[in-house]
């Protein structure tokens, strides 16, 4: 398993593989640049296919994470950490435990929290271990609220920009995951009127939405070809690939997943198609900042501050009608103005 030429190897500054033969542990951790200050990324628990699949996973959510924290104007650099065990998993505490003295050991380099297959009271079990974690709970905690509401805003902004419109009122909208971010995602969706489609692997999760929001329920493999305005990828990464692209008739593609464009190329081809992408790390920065704000937490200046990121994409946007380039690249060059200038 190479690393300093690995495909997703991106100047990190460092890469941690951490081990624990009691517990079954076996981490990675990615500090990708301190800049701006200490890395903060959650923490997610998979069960990934090979080694290899972790590793190219915490080197692309890592990067993002410094891009995310620069452009939501964080005083953070970008970190990010795996656990490669099935997130199922009931036997958390020891597992947990150990992670937190891995996390320990980077000295306050890297601080972790919550993310996909990890919840706050596995952040709480870590946090006995070491002062260095995040999205505690009785100060941020659950940041999916804030994630989801940054999502929303990020979706009226893309709208905004390419129809001119307000509200999302009759609006189709195909959401992928429906799990945390998902849910308080549709939720606020169908507040404003939007109509949903939605798909997820957990039956509970669609059946939750279906009830609640009025939201038709699709298989996995057909969320792509709805005949939709919006898809808002919120499960895992890639979904926006060679297979999927020619499948989409939505026009807009705005949502809470990490890493939703499986190569860089692929925000090209959007672009060609005349779809406008939302870049991934800064519609889905809320989260994040929700808990910049927690040594002393303030819900109303977190709510105030995830509110900008409306307004940051419509800048991205514009500068890329303005300038013919894909709204990844200008939000690249944007984040990396703001890295490099901290030096």
């Amino acid at each position: 398993m190479a690393l300093f030429n690995h495909v997703s190897f991106d100047e990190h500054e460092q890469v941690v593989f951490c081990n624990d033969k009691e517990s079954g542990l076996k981490a990675i951790i990615a500090i990708h640049n301190t800049n701006l200050g200490p890395a903060v990324g959650g923490c997610r628990m998979w069960n990934y296919d090979s080694d290899d699949e972790a590793l190219t996973d915490v080197l692309r959510l890592s990067r993002g994470m410094t891009y995310k924290n620069a452009l939501a104007g964080l005083t953070m650099g970008g970190g990010k950490s795996v656990i490669l065990a099935d997130p199922k998993t009931t036997d958390r505490e020891a597992l947990f435990r150990a992670f937190g003295r891995c996390i320990h050991t980077l000295g306050g380099k890297y601080f972790s929290a919550e993310d996909v297959g990890v919840t706050t009271a596995d952040i709480m079990i870590a946090h006995e271990e070491t002062p260095y974690m995040a999205g505690l709970e009785g100060k941020s905690g659950d940041p999916s609220p804030y994630t989801a509401l940054g999502t929303y805003l990020g979706i009226k902004a893309a709208v905004k920009h390419q129809r001119g419109l307000d509200s999302l009122k009759g609006l189709k909208i195909s959401v992928q995951g429906v799990g945390h971010v998902g849910y308080y995602l549709c939720k606020h969706l169908h507040e404003e009127g939007a109509e949903l489609i939605v798909t997820d692997i957990h039956q509970a999760s669609l059946d939750k939405v279906a009830t609640e929001f009025g939201a038709t329920v699709v298989a996995p493999q057909d969320i792509y070809t709805q005949d939709v305005d919006v898809y808002a990828p919120c499960a895992l990464g890639a979904t926006i690939n060679d297979t999927t692209i020619p499948l989409l008739k939505a026009t807009i593609v705005a949502g809470c997943a990490n890493n939703q464009l499986a190569e860089v190329r692929h925000g090209e081809t959007l672009k060609d198609m005349g779809i406008l992408y939302a870049p991934d790390y800064v519609i889905n920065a809320g989260g994040i900042i929700n808990v910049s704000f927690e040594s002393d937490y303030d819900a109303a200046k977190s709510t105030q501050k995830v509110e900008e990121i409306y307004n940051t994409l419509l800048k991205i946007f514009s500068q890329a009608d303005a300038e013919n380039r894909t709204t990844g690249d200008v939000a690249d060059d944007m984040a990396r103005a703001i890295i490099n200038g901290a030096k």
